[in-house]
């Protein structure tokens, strides 16, 4: 009984799980893809990718519920990558990001 145990808790980092992350986005005719990530239990991250040969300037806008909105401003050259980040006080249960990119 006690290896039953034994093992049983040695199991138990595995069973953590990453919350689910809801990507809303309006890219305007732009080039873009992004990658969501869930860097902490309380902080999300996104790396926007330009593909286009027009330079854009996006509005990241995180929420996780209860807190209020983390807003971001990155601008994203043609042919190149950038990441925003938020970092909230409560542990984050799903993640909503808009992303909302125009022609610079």
């Amino acid at each position: 009984m006690k290896k039953i145990c034994c093992v049983l808790l040695a199991m138990l980092p595995l069973s953590a799980f990453a919350y689910p992350i809801d990507v809303q986005k309006q890219l305007n005719g732009l080039s873009i893809d992004y990658n969501a990530y869930d860097t902490d239990n309380d902080m999300a991250s996104i790396q926007v990718n330009n593909f286009g040969s027009t330079d854009a300037i996006c509005k990241v806008v995180f929420n996780n519920g209860p807190e209020a909105p983390r807003t971001r401003k990155v601008e994203v050259p043609a042919g190149k990558h950038t990441n925003a980040t938020a970092k909230f006080t409560r542990t984050i249960i799903k993640m909503h990001i808009d992303l909302t990119c125009t022609p610079k």
